[in-house]
C-alpha cells in the first residue's frame, strides 16, 4: 500500500497546488468551517471541494471533524498568504505547469545526466520562464523572495563583515540579504545583481526614495556573463546549482571581479547534512530535469569552490537548512 501510495503521489502535489490556488487556506479562519462556507469564499462546488479536503487531510493538510468541518492544522497554515512562514509560493513553484511536462522525462535525464527542457521547450530553462511563461517567472521569483525573506536575517546575524565597506548579493533576488547586511551594519554600501525582470522588484528601501537607497546599488544582468559590480565581500546564495560550466563562469567572474583577498561567502542547501533529506533530493531531481544542475554535497561544494581557485576559510550552519562556505580569493 506504501508504494501505491507513492505512485500517486502526483495527486497530492495536484492538491496542495489547487488548495493553494484557490485560497482555501486563506479563506478558512480559527474557527472550524463547513464546505458550503468555505466554497461559497472561494467560489467553488462544495462537492469537489469537499473531497480536495479530505484528500489533504490523509496528509495532515487541513484537519477533518467529526461533524464534517474542517480545520486548519500546522502545515495548512503554511499556505495562507499572511502566515509568517508561509510556503504558499513555494508550494506553486515546486508544482507549476513546466514541471508536469518534465517529470515523466527523469529516466531520459538520469540516463544522459542533460536537462530535458532544452528539448521539451527549444531553449534555456530561465530563457524558456522568462520569454514564454512569465506567470511561472512570477511565480518562482515570489517563491525566491519568500525564501530569501525567511533566511535573509538568519544570514544577516550569521556573518561578521566588520571592517568591511561593501558588500554585494550576487543573483541576490529582491534584495532581501542586502537589506538585512546594510541595516546590520549602517555605514556599509550594499550591491545587489540579479536579472532586470527581478531587480525592477527589489525590496523598496533599496530603490530611490527608499530609506537604504543611497547606500544601495541595483546591478541588473547576469552574473554567468559578467559580475560588473565591486565589493570588499561577496555573497552568493543559493545559486550554484546550475550544469557545472555555468557554475565555475559564475565563480570566475566573482573572483575577477574582486580580485587578491576578496572575501566570497556561498551559502547553500546541502543534500547530505540536512534534517529534510525527503525535500532536498525531490528538489536534487528537479534541479537535473530544468537546469541540469543538482542540490551539492559539502564535498562537491567544496569541490567546485576550490577548482575555481578560492581558498576556503570555514564551513558552518547558517541555520538548520543553510550552511555558508567562507572563502577568500588567493593573492
Amino acid at each position: 500500500m506504501r508504494l501505491r501510495e507513492l505512485v500517486f503521489g502526483a495527486a497530492c502535489a495536484a492538491a496542495v497546488r489547487a488548495a493553494a490556488r484557490l485560497g482555501v487556506a486563506d479563506a478558512l479562519g480559527d474557527s472550524p468551517t463547513t464546505v458550503e462556507d468555505l466554497a461559497v469564499a472561494v467560489k467553488t462546488d462544495p462537492k469537489p471541494l469537499r473531497r480536495l479536503l479530505r484528500a489533504l487531510s490523509c496528509y495532515g493538510v487541513f484537519a477533518e471533524r467529526p461533524d464534517g468541518t474542517f480545520a486548519h492544522t500546522d502545515m495548512s497554515r503554511l499556505l495562507r498568504e499572511d502566515d509568517p512562514n508561509s510556503l504558499r509560493h513555494i508550494s506553486l513553484w515546486c508544482t507549476e505547469p513546466w514541471t508536469w511536462d518534465a517529470w515523466p522525462r527523469l529516466d531520459e535525464a538520469v540516463r544522459t545526466g542533460r536537462n530535458v527542457v532544452q528539448d521539451l521547450y527549444g531553449k534555456e530553462f530561465f530563457e524558456y520562464l522568462n520569454e514564454d511563461a512569465p506567470e511561472s517567472a512570477d511565480v518562482f521569483n515570489r517563491a525566491m523572495t519568500t525564501s530569501s525573506e525567511q533566511s535573509a536575517r538568519d544570514v544577516a546575524a550569521l556573518l561578521d563583515l566588520s571592517g568591511a565597506k561593501s558588500v554585494a548579493d550576487i543573483g541576490g533576488g529582491q534584495g532581501h540579504v542586502v537589506a538585512s547586511l546594510l541595516d546590520k551594519y549602517p555605514s556599509m554600501h550594499g550591491s545587489l545583481l540579479d536579472l532586470p525582470r527581478v531587480v525592477e522588484n527589489a525590496v523598496p528601501r533599496l530603490l530611490p526614495g527608499g530609506d537604504l537607497a543611497g547606500r544601495a546599488r541595483i546591478v541588473p544582468g547576469d552574473a554567468r556573463v559578467s559580475v560588473p559590480v565591486e565589493a570588499d565581500v561577496y555573497v552568493i546564495k543559493n545559486i550554484l546549482e546550475w550544469d557545472d560550466e555555468s557554475t565555475a563562469r559564475l565563480l570566475r567572474n566573482v573572483i575577477e571581479a574582486g580580485g587578491p583577498g576578496t572575501r566570497v561567502v556561498v551559502i547553500e542547501n546541502l543534500v547530505d547534512d540536512t534534517p529534510s533529506m525527503r525535500f532536498s533530493t525531490a528538489m536534487d531531481l528537479l534541479l537535473l530535469l530544468n537546469v541540469g544542475g543538482a542540490k551539492h554535497t559539502t564535498d562537491s561544494m567544496t569541490g567546485r569552490l576550490t577548482a575555481a581557485g578560492l581558498v576556503i576559510d570555514s564551513i558552518g550552519p547558517v541555520n538548520p537548512y543553510l550552511h555558508a562556505f567562507d572563502c577568500h580569493v588567493p593573492g
